[in-house]
């Protein structure tokens, strides 16, 4: 059995045990495995081709892993809608208490509630925003 093959069987069992296991750590491994497999295609012997897939292996990790772990978490500025508004900071219009008031959030006039019954906001006071309730932003310090 040619070693590009060998080098495909374990890029395709690493990819797979990538999809079971969501890890990030045998996905950039298997890419080492694919492009040694590569490599081995272009006529390079088996220690070239173990040196190459040593180095892919690390590059790999070091690179491409990290970028795929902060792609897990999605961040602020990729949420829409209301999701987007969650932890921004308002500034009180008209008090704020438990039954309901006025803050400015991302430019515009929103009804608000304190997020924590006991909390009251006073006009011009800063809150952060917990949470959205259909059309209310639940705010806090």
């Amino acid at each position: 059995m040619p070693d590009w093959s060998l080098w495909l069987i374990a890029a395709a069992v690493l990819g797979l045990g990538e999809i079971a296991t969501l890890s990030f750590f045998l996905g950039p491994v298997a890419l080492a495995a694919a492009l040694t497999a590569v490599v081995a295609v272009a006529g390079v012997p088996l220690e070239g081709q173990f040196i190459v897939f040593i180095v892919a292996s690390i590059a790999s990790l070091v690179f491409i892993r990290p970028v795929a772990q902060r792609h897990l978490r999605t961040p602020g500025q990729i949420r829409s809608g209301t999701d987007a508004l969650v932890g921004c900071d308002v500034i009180v219009l008209e008090q704020v208490t438990r039954d309901g008031g006025k803050v400015k959030l991302a430019g515009e006039v929103w009804t608000a509630r304190t997020y924590d019954e006991d909390e009251v906001f006073e006009e011009g006071e800063r809150a952060e925003v917990v949470k959205i309730d259909g059309a209310t932003a639940l705010v806090h310090k």
